[in-house]
């Protein structure tokens, strides 16, 4: 988090903030929940602070970040002391599934979908079934937690998410992709 004096704005106030804004595709999850934060920067101007927010799409093809956009945006110039506020989007670094905080894994589980699995090799790859080198990797069932799943299809309700079946409490859910 890059620090910029201003007078009444700091940037912990306006993480706090964003880190409390839904994500409009899965609203018990929040920005923050997800890890898409990458900077804050609050910067002093004469009639209250700019503020710069940059976030890291979950998805490089989302087509919800114009909403995250106008809703971050929102959210910070509600602020007292907030004059002006840019929200950005980087692809300088990628998001990855460790971003997830355990409150959100835990907030997607109950919302029936199920989070990414945490990446397995150093540098980030999943390993690949030998069986079928695209398949999605096995994803555990959020309603049971039972590990027998089958992915039914790579195309869910959004681009981000697949469609699965559990065979142990035969409940269909969804699961976000790495």
């Amino acid at each position: 988090m890059t620090v910029h004096t201003a007078q009444s704005v700091t940037p912990e106030q306006v993480r706090a903030v964003v880190d409390t804004v839904p994500d409009p595709e899965m609203p018990p999850v929040t920005v923050g929940d997800l890890g898409m934060v990458r900077d804050v920067v609050v910067e002093a101007g004469a009639d209250g602070a700019r503020v710069v927010v940059e976030l890291i799409p979950t998805y490089s093809g989302c087509p919800a970040t114009q909403v995250i956009r106008e809703d971050v945006a929102e959210a910070v110039g509600a602020l007292t002391g907030v004059s002006a506020v840019e929200v950005r989007f980087s692809f300088a670094e990628t998001w990855t599934p460790e971003r997830i905080s355990e409150r959100g894994r835990e907030r997607l589980r109950q919302f029936a979908i199920a989070p990414p699995e945490r990446r397995q090799r150093p540098g980030g790859c999943l390993p690949a079934r030998e069986d079928a080198p695209f398949a999605l990797p096995a994803a555990r069932c959020p309603i049971c937690g039972s590990g027998d799943t089958t992915a039914d299809s790579p195309f869910g309700p959004t681009p981000c998410r697949s469609s699965h079946y559990c065979r142990a409490c035969r409940n269909p859910f969804e699961a976000m992709k790495p």
